[in-house]
């Protein structure tokens, strides 16, 4: 059961949880982060499927790679939020007049619930044709890769570290085979020490590569977005 409590005034209102009978500490903790969390109430209120939005859109806003006119991949797409970013951004729907149309194409091993504006695949990108089916899906390469991905939790940090590394230099030699010269790969990591060789072969295939710790990430958590530009081919 959750209870409101506030001083006087016009500041909002931290919700409380009690932990419930049969309810684990971690997750009160985590539903009582969540019920507080201003970027979940802004997703909410902007009509995102989660907060992990804001993080893509604080990235570009800094980085400036979803122009109108791109066509853009997602991988492990779902729950979409992402995808969301990049239609509006790209111009996938046409809506900005006198821009150039993007096209966003999303893939997944699970389905996702469609998304106006993009399309999206159920594939496992690590298939050895996927590349050549997400060509033919976008009717030529990409301008930007990006992912939002994360192995499933084994509960042991450094476990973790290593699972997601490989996954996300996975997801950069697959943007190798797709993107265009000059395109750019976006890619969660989370930070413990095993980046050293991700980083060196982003290096050697892009301009310039930037990890960012974007404001909607957690503080508490350990994940930062490596940002590759300038992809040279």
């Amino acid at each position: 059961m959750a209870r409101n409590t506030s001083g006087r005034g016009q500041r909002d209102l931290k919700v409380k949880v009690k932990t419930a009978r049969g309810r684990k500490l971690s997750s009160t903790r985590w539903l009582e982060r969540q019920l507080n969390d201003p970027y979940v109430k802004r997703a909410q209120a902007e009509g995102y499927r989660g907060r992990a939005a804001f993080k893509i859109l604080e990235l570009d806003d800094k980085y400036r790679f979803l122009v109108p006119g791109a066509r853009v991949v997602d991988l492990g797409c779902a729950p979409g939020g992402w995808l969301q970013v990049a239609v509006k951004r790209v111009n996938a729907l046409g809506e900005k007049q006198g821009k150039r149309v993007g096209t966003v194409l999303g893939v997944d091993l699970q389905e996702v619930e469609h998304v106006p504006g993009a399309e999206v695949h159920q594939l496992d990108f690590m298939e050895d044709d996927a590349d050549e089916k997400v060509k033919g899906w976008l009717g030529g390469r990409a301008d930007v890769v990006m992912s939002d991905m994360a192995a499933a939790s084994s509960g042991h940090k450094q476990t973790d570290h290593l699972r997601i590394i490989a996954l996300c230099e996975t997801a950069a030699h697959f943007a190798f085979d797709v993107l265009e010269p000059g395109g750019t790969f976006v890619a969660k990591v989370l930070a413990g020490g095993a980046e050293g060789d991700l980083q060196k072969l982003l290096k050697q295939k892009f301009e310039k590569v930037a990890n960012v710790k974007p404001p909607a990430s957690r503080s508490d958590s350990s994940e930062k977005f490596v940002v590759a530009t300038g992809f040279r081919g």
